[in-house]
């Protein structure tokens, strides 16, 4: 298992990367204002079908990862990316439904209430200003579009993901 570098980030997911997707255990790693949470999660869904769509040619991909015990959360993410293939255009799309899980330390649990939405907002942003860089660099040739993120957006390869 791949171990995550010291760098600043929102959230970031470790992970085996020998396991397979589907299924797959991640412990995602949040940080705020010097705190860190561990947070498990558990990839439910993967697509990957070409066909059409709203009666055009498209090949999606994605996956669904559900929140397990322990987590600041009760919920599910999915994570789509659609590309048309008559004109080329890529879609990313993020579709979250969550409450806030029973937290029992009452200082977290208020932070969570006060702070929470606006990090889910901010991770939402932040991915998809990472898809929109990985797919400007893989346009414009680069042989690794991960080697220079945006601002405020880490990005390394291999099995350590962040926003």
């Amino acid at each position: 298992m791949k171990q995550p570098s010291t760098t600043p980030y929102l959230i970031r997911a470790i992970y085996d990367p020998d396991a397979p997707l589907e299924r797959r255990d991640m412990l995602l790693e949040g940080r705020f204002l010097g705190l860190r949470f561990l947070l498990g999660v558990r990839v439910v869904g993967v697509v990957d079908e070409a066909g059409e769509r709203d009666g055009r040619p498209a090949r999606r991909w994605g996956w669904s990862y559900r929140t397990l015990q322990g987590h600041l959360e009760t919920g599910q993410m999915d994570f789509e990316v659609v590309k048309w293939r008559d004109t080329g255009e890529v879609e990313f799309r993020i579709h979250a439904v969550s409450r806030p899980a029973a937290i029992p330390n009452p200082v977290v649990r208020y932070g969570f209430r006060i702070f929470g939405r606006g990090l889910q907002l901010r991770f939402a942003r932040t991915a998809g200003e990472r898809m929109r860089h990985l797919v400007e660099a893989r346009l414009s040739g680069a042989a690794r579009p991960d080697a220079e993120p945006p601002p405020d957006v880490e990005a390394a390869p291999g099995a350590s993901a962040r926003a």
